[in-house]
């Protein structure tokens, strides 16, 4: 694919008509000034700082939402840590204690018994 260089003049009218999208799409963030930019329109002899201006602005503020994308990320993950923490213990449902075997549930009364003094053997 060849290196084609944007229109100056064209980039320009959608800058100062404020339709920085077209201007993208006509490819604002590949413009490098040449020699020769400034005398494109005798209108506009900062031809090439207005356009070198706006590239500035689009990435200061596509730097921006960044920071702020990334920002937002870092809260809602503190925010997630901090509510995991502060959250009770799942509660586990245990099934009610096991009844005892019919042997053992013999041995302890036996025992129970005896410890009152009532032998029944």
């Amino acid at each position: 694919m060849a290196n084609v260089t944007p229109d100056a003049r064209a980039l320009l009218a959608c800058v100062l008509a404020d339709d920085l999208d077209q201007a993208l799409a006509l490819g604002l963030m590949d413009y490098q000034p040449q020699p020769d930019d400034d005398a494109l329109d005798p209108a506009h002899p900062d031809l090439p700082r207005r356009l070198l201006a706006a590239q500035d602005h689009l990435r200061t503020a596509w730097e921006a939402r960044e920071r702020y994308r990334q920002r937002a990320a870092r809260l809602a993950r503190r925010a997630a840590e901090r509510d995991a923490r502060r959250a009770p213990p799942p509660v586990v449902d245990r099934p009610a204690a096991p009844a005892l075997p019919a042997a053992a549930a013999a041995i302890l009364a036996r025992a129970k018994a005896r410890a009152a003094g009532r032998d029944p053997a």
